[in-house]
Protein backbone atom coordinates (compact mmCIF):
# COMPACT_ATOMS: atom_id res chain seq x y z
CA UNK A 1 0.00 0.00 0.00
CA UNK A 2 1.38 3.40 -0.90
CA UNK A 3 0.54 6.61 0.82
CA UNK A 4 0.52 9.79 -1.23
CA UNK A 5 0.72 13.08 0.59
CA UNK A 6 -0.87 15.85 -1.43
CA UNK A 7 0.75 19.07 -0.33
CA UNK A 8 -0.96 22.28 -1.24
CA UNK A 9 1.05 24.90 -3.04
CA UNK A 10 1.54 27.90 -0.80
CA UNK A 11 2.28 31.50 -1.59
CA UNK A 12 5.86 30.91 -0.42
CA UNK A 13 6.28 28.12 -3.01
CA UNK A 14 5.05 30.38 -5.77
CA UNK A 15 7.41 33.11 -4.61
CA UNK A 16 10.38 30.73 -4.49
CA UNK A 17 9.67 29.24 -7.92
CA UNK A 18 9.19 32.70 -9.41
CA UNK A 19 12.47 33.92 -7.94
CA UNK A 20 14.35 30.83 -9.17
CA UNK A 21 12.80 31.19 -12.63
CA UNK A 22 13.78 34.86 -12.78
CA UNK A 23 17.34 34.09 -11.70
CA UNK A 24 17.55 31.35 -14.35
CA UNK A 25 16.39 33.74 -17.07
CA UNK A 26 18.90 36.37 -15.96
CA UNK A 27 21.65 33.75 -16.03
CA UNK A 28 20.67 32.59 -19.52
CA UNK A 29 20.44 36.08 -21.01
CA UNK A 30 24.19 36.36 -21.74
CA UNK A 31 24.10 33.02 -23.57
CA UNK A 32 21.10 34.12 -25.65
CA UNK A 33 22.88 37.36 -26.47
CA UNK A 34 26.09 35.58 -27.51
CA UNK A 35 24.18 33.12 -29.71
CA UNK A 36 22.08 35.87 -31.25
CA UNK A 37 25.05 38.06 -32.17
CA UNK A 38 27.01 35.09 -33.54
CA UNK A 39 24.16 34.18 -35.92
CA UNK A 40 23.33 37.76 -36.95
CA UNK A 41 23.91 38.64 -40.58
CA UNK A 42 26.86 41.08 -40.86
CA UNK A 43 24.81 43.31 -43.17
CA UNK A 44 22.09 43.83 -40.55
CA UNK A 45 24.31 43.98 -37.46
CA UNK A 46 24.20 47.28 -35.59
CA UNK A 47 26.88 47.91 -32.90
CA UNK A 48 25.71 48.42 -29.31
CA UNK A 49 22.24 47.10 -30.14
CA UNK A 50 20.81 44.42 -27.87
CA UNK A 51 19.71 41.33 -29.79
CA UNK A 52 17.48 38.58 -28.42
CA UNK A 53 16.87 37.07 -31.85
CA UNK A 54 18.80 37.92 -35.01
CA UNK A 55 16.96 40.14 -37.45
CA UNK A 56 18.47 38.03 -40.21
CA UNK A 57 20.15 34.69 -39.63
CA UNK A 58 23.55 34.02 -41.12
CA UNK A 59 26.53 31.66 -40.68
CA UNK A 60 28.99 34.17 -42.14
CA UNK A 61 30.90 34.66 -38.86
CA UNK A 62 31.31 30.91 -38.36
CA UNK A 63 32.40 30.42 -41.98
CA UNK A 64 34.96 33.20 -41.62
CA UNK A 65 36.41 31.87 -38.34
CA UNK A 66 36.61 28.27 -39.55
CA UNK A 67 38.45 29.39 -42.67
CA UNK A 68 41.19 31.27 -40.79
CA UNK A 69 44.57 29.72 -40.05
CA UNK A 70 44.83 31.11 -36.50
CA UNK A 71 41.58 29.56 -35.32
CA UNK A 72 42.35 26.18 -36.90
CA UNK A 73 45.83 26.16 -35.32
CA UNK A 74 44.46 27.03 -31.87
CA UNK A 75 41.70 24.43 -32.24
CA UNK A 76 44.23 21.74 -33.16
CA UNK A 77 46.43 22.76 -30.22
CA UNK A 78 43.53 22.58 -27.79
CA UNK A 79 42.32 19.21 -29.10
CA UNK A 80 45.82 17.74 -28.79
CA UNK A 81 46.33 19.05 -25.25
CA UNK A 82 42.84 17.93 -24.19
CA UNK A 83 43.00 14.39 -25.62
CA UNK A 84 46.60 13.58 -24.70
CA UNK A 85 46.46 15.41 -21.37
CA UNK A 86 43.25 13.66 -20.31
CA UNK A 87 44.68 10.23 -21.17
CA UNK A 88 47.84 10.90 -19.14
CA UNK A 89 45.76 12.31 -16.27
CA UNK A 90 43.65 9.17 -16.10
CA UNK A 91 46.69 6.89 -16.36
CA UNK A 92 48.70 8.56 -13.61
CA UNK A 93 45.76 9.31 -11.29
CA UNK A 94 44.26 5.82 -11.29
CA UNK A 95 47.55 3.92 -11.15
CA UNK A 96 48.88 6.04 -8.28
CA UNK A 97 45.56 5.94 -6.42
CA UNK A 98 45.50 2.14 -6.76
CA UNK A 99 49.00 1.95 -5.31
CA UNK A 100 47.96 4.11 -2.36
CA UNK A 101 45.16 1.67 -1.51
CA UNK A 102 47.70 -1.12 -0.86
CA UNK A 103 48.69 -1.06 2.81
CA UNK A 104 51.67 -3.31 2.19
CA UNK A 105 53.38 -0.89 -0.22
CA UNK A 106 56.64 0.46 1.33
CA UNK A 107 56.44 4.17 2.06
CA UNK A 108 52.70 4.30 1.43
CA UNK A 109 52.02 6.62 4.37
CA UNK A 110 54.85 8.92 3.32
CA UNK A 111 53.50 9.23 -0.23
CA UNK A 112 49.98 9.75 1.08
CA UNK A 113 51.25 12.44 3.45
CA UNK A 114 53.01 14.22 0.56
CA UNK A 115 49.81 14.13 -1.46
CA UNK A 116 47.79 15.62 1.41
CA UNK A 117 50.51 18.23 2.03
CA UNK A 118 50.07 19.57 -1.51
CA UNK A 119 46.41 20.24 -0.77
CA UNK A 120 47.47 23.06 1.54
CA UNK A 121 50.80 24.22 0.12
CA UNK A 122 52.10 24.72 -3.41
CA UNK A 123 55.42 25.87 -4.84
CA UNK A 124 53.95 28.93 -6.54
CA UNK A 125 54.14 30.41 -10.01
CA UNK A 126 57.85 31.33 -10.16
CA UNK A 127 59.27 27.91 -9.10
CA UNK A 128 56.80 26.21 -11.47
CA UNK A 129 57.92 28.41 -14.35
CA UNK A 130 61.60 27.82 -13.58
CA UNK A 131 61.01 24.06 -13.49
CA UNK A 132 59.23 24.08 -16.85
CA UNK A 133 61.98 26.26 -18.35
CA UNK A 134 64.80 24.08 -17.04
CA UNK A 135 63.08 21.00 -18.44
CA UNK A 136 63.06 22.68 -21.86
CA UNK A 137 59.29 22.61 -22.13
CA UNK A 138 58.65 26.28 -22.92
CA UNK A 139 56.66 26.79 -26.13
CA UNK A 140 55.79 23.11 -26.07
CA UNK A 141 52.40 21.45 -25.67
CA UNK A 142 53.98 19.26 -23.00
CA UNK A 143 54.30 22.30 -20.74
CA UNK A 144 50.50 22.14 -20.44
CA UNK A 145 50.46 18.39 -19.78
CA UNK A 146 53.43 17.24 -17.68
CA UNK A 147 53.10 19.77 -14.79
CA UNK A 148 49.48 18.73 -14.25
CA UNK A 149 49.56 14.96 -14.64
CA UNK A 150 47.44 14.61 -11.50
CA UNK A 151 46.44 16.51 -8.39
CA UNK A 152 45.90 15.74 -4.73
CA UNK A 153 42.11 16.10 -4.75
CA UNK A 154 41.69 13.67 -7.66
CA UNK A 155 44.04 11.15 -6.07
CA UNK A 156 42.21 11.21 -2.74
CA UNK A 157 38.75 10.86 -4.32
CA UNK A 158 39.81 8.02 -6.64
CA UNK A 159 41.64 6.28 -3.78
CA UNK A 160 38.49 6.48 -1.66
CA UNK A 161 36.49 5.05 -4.53
CA UNK A 162 38.88 2.11 -4.93
CA UNK A 163 38.85 1.50 -1.18
CA UNK A 164 35.15 0.66 -1.55
CA UNK A 165 35.92 -2.26 -3.88
CA UNK A 166 35.91 -5.52 -1.96
CA UNK A 167 39.44 -7.00 -1.72
CA UNK A 168 37.96 -10.50 -2.12
CA UNK A 169 37.50 -9.75 -5.82
CA UNK A 170 41.24 -9.13 -6.19
CA UNK A 171 42.06 -12.26 -4.22
CA UNK A 172 39.81 -14.36 -6.48
CA UNK A 173 41.47 -12.92 -9.58
CA UNK A 174 44.95 -13.71 -8.22
CA UNK A 175 43.87 -17.29 -7.44
CA UNK A 176 42.82 -17.57 -11.09
CA UNK A 177 46.32 -16.54 -12.13
CA UNK A 178 46.01 -12.77 -12.66
CA UNK A 179 49.08 -10.64 -12.05
CA UNK A 180 48.90 -7.29 -10.25
CA UNK A 181 48.62 -5.53 -13.61
CA UNK A 182 45.95 -7.97 -14.72
CA UNK A 183 43.93 -7.33 -11.55
CA UNK A 184 44.17 -3.59 -12.11
CA UNK A 185 43.16 -3.74 -15.78
CA UNK A 186 40.53 -6.51 -15.61
CA UNK A 187 38.99 -5.94 -12.18
CA UNK A 188 39.70 -2.48 -10.75
CA UNK A 189 39.25 -0.37 -13.88
CA UNK A 190 35.94 -1.98 -15.02
CA UNK A 191 34.52 -1.56 -11.50
CA UNK A 192 35.74 2.06 -11.43
CA UNK A 193 34.08 3.12 -14.68
CA UNK A 194 31.77 5.66 -12.95
CA UNK A 195 34.85 7.35 -11.49
CA UNK A 196 36.68 7.09 -14.82
CA UNK A 197 33.78 8.79 -16.60
CA UNK A 198 33.52 11.53 -13.98
CA UNK A 199 37.23 12.31 -13.98
CA UNK A 200 37.45 12.11 -17.75
CA UNK A 201 35.02 15.01 -17.82
CA UNK A 202 36.90 16.86 -15.06
CA UNK A 203 40.26 16.53 -16.77
CA UNK A 204 38.94 17.21 -20.27
CA UNK A 205 37.17 20.41 -19.20
CA UNK A 206 40.28 21.55 -17.33
CA UNK A 207 42.53 21.03 -20.37
CA UNK A 208 40.01 22.49 -22.81
CA UNK A 209 39.78 25.66 -20.71
CA UNK A 210 43.55 25.90 -20.17
CA UNK A 211 44.43 29.58 -20.13
CA UNK A 212 46.88 30.71 -17.46
CA UNK A 213 49.48 27.99 -18.02
CA UNK A 214 49.30 28.57 -21.77
CA UNK A 215 49.70 32.30 -21.17
CA UNK A 216 52.95 31.95 -19.21
CA UNK A 217 54.46 28.93 -20.97
CA UNK A 218 53.59 29.50 -24.64
CA UNK A 219 54.61 32.63 -26.52
CA UNK A 220 54.46 31.14 -30.02
CA UNK A 221 51.13 32.31 -31.46
CA UNK A 222 50.97 29.24 -33.71
CA UNK A 223 50.72 27.07 -30.57
CA UNK A 224 48.13 29.18 -28.77
CA UNK A 225 45.14 27.41 -27.30
CA UNK A 226 41.57 28.47 -28.00
CA UNK A 227 41.32 30.31 -24.71
CA UNK A 228 44.32 32.51 -25.53
CA UNK A 229 42.89 33.32 -28.94
CA UNK A 230 39.49 34.15 -27.46
CA UNK A 231 41.18 36.33 -24.84
CA UNK A 232 42.78 38.32 -27.65
CA UNK A 233 39.44 38.64 -29.41
CA UNK A 234 37.23 39.44 -26.42
CA UNK A 235 39.40 41.00 -23.70
CA UNK A 236 41.97 42.75 -25.89
CA UNK A 237 39.24 43.61 -28.44
CA UNK A 238 41.61 42.68 -31.24
CA UNK A 239 40.20 40.52 -34.01
CA UNK A 240 43.01 41.30 -36.41
CA UNK A 241 45.18 38.48 -35.03
CA UNK A 242 42.74 35.84 -36.15
CA UNK A 243 43.98 36.27 -39.70
CA UNK A 244 42.30 36.53 -43.03
CA UNK A 245 40.83 33.96 -45.37
CA UNK A 246 42.19 33.18 -48.77
CA UNK A 247 39.12 34.72 -50.39
CA UNK A 248 38.45 38.35 -51.16
CA UNK A 249 35.29 38.70 -49.08
CA UNK A 250 35.31 41.34 -46.38
CA UNK A 251 35.54 40.13 -42.82
CA UNK A 252 32.38 40.23 -40.66
CA UNK A 253 32.17 42.76 -37.80
CA UNK A 254 34.56 42.05 -34.94
CA UNK A 255 31.71 41.61 -32.45
CA UNK A 256 30.08 38.80 -34.43
CA UNK A 257 33.50 37.12 -34.81
CA UNK A 258 34.06 37.27 -31.03
CA UNK A 259 30.67 35.79 -30.22
CA UNK A 260 30.98 33.04 -32.81
CA UNK A 261 34.41 32.08 -31.44
CA UNK A 262 32.97 31.85 -27.91
CA UNK A 263 30.19 29.55 -29.13
CA UNK A 264 32.64 27.32 -31.01
CA UNK A 265 34.82 27.00 -27.91
CA UNK A 266 31.84 25.81 -25.83
CA UNK A 267 30.28 23.35 -28.27
CA UNK A 268 32.68 20.36 -27.84
CA UNK A 269 32.26 20.22 -24.05
CA UNK A 270 28.49 20.64 -24.37
CA UNK A 271 28.45 17.68 -26.77
CA UNK A 272 30.59 15.41 -24.57
CA UNK A 273 28.86 16.14 -21.25
CA UNK A 274 25.50 14.37 -21.90
CA UNK A 275 27.29 11.08 -22.65
CA UNK A 276 29.10 11.15 -19.29
CA UNK A 277 26.35 12.73 -17.19
CA UNK A 278 24.80 9.45 -15.99
CA UNK A 279 28.13 8.40 -14.46
CA UNK A 280 29.09 11.85 -13.24
CA UNK A 281 27.24 12.17 -9.91
CA UNK A 282 27.68 8.50 -9.02
CA UNK A 283 31.42 8.54 -9.60
CA UNK A 284 32.04 11.66 -7.54
CA UNK A 285 29.68 10.82 -4.65
CA UNK A 286 30.93 7.27 -4.14
CA UNK A 287 34.52 8.45 -4.08
CA UNK A 288 33.80 11.29 -1.71
CA UNK A 289 31.99 9.37 1.01
CA UNK A 290 34.00 6.15 1.15
CA UNK A 291 37.38 5.96 2.81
Amino acid sequence: MSFVHNRKTTFGDVLNYSALGLISLISLFPFFYVLSISFTDPQTYVPLKFYIFPEKWSLSSYEFILSTRSFIDSLNSTIFVTVVGTLFNLLFTFTMAYGLTKKGVPGRKVFLGVVIFTLFFSAGIIPSYLLVRNLGLLNSYWSLIWPSLTNAWSLIVVKSFMDSIHPELEDSARIDGCSDLGVFVRIIIPLSMPAVAAFTLFFAVNHWNTYFNALIYISDTKKWTLQLLIKQLVVDADASGIGQTSGNDAAPPQETIRMASIVLSMVPILIVYPFLQRHFAKGVMLGSVKG
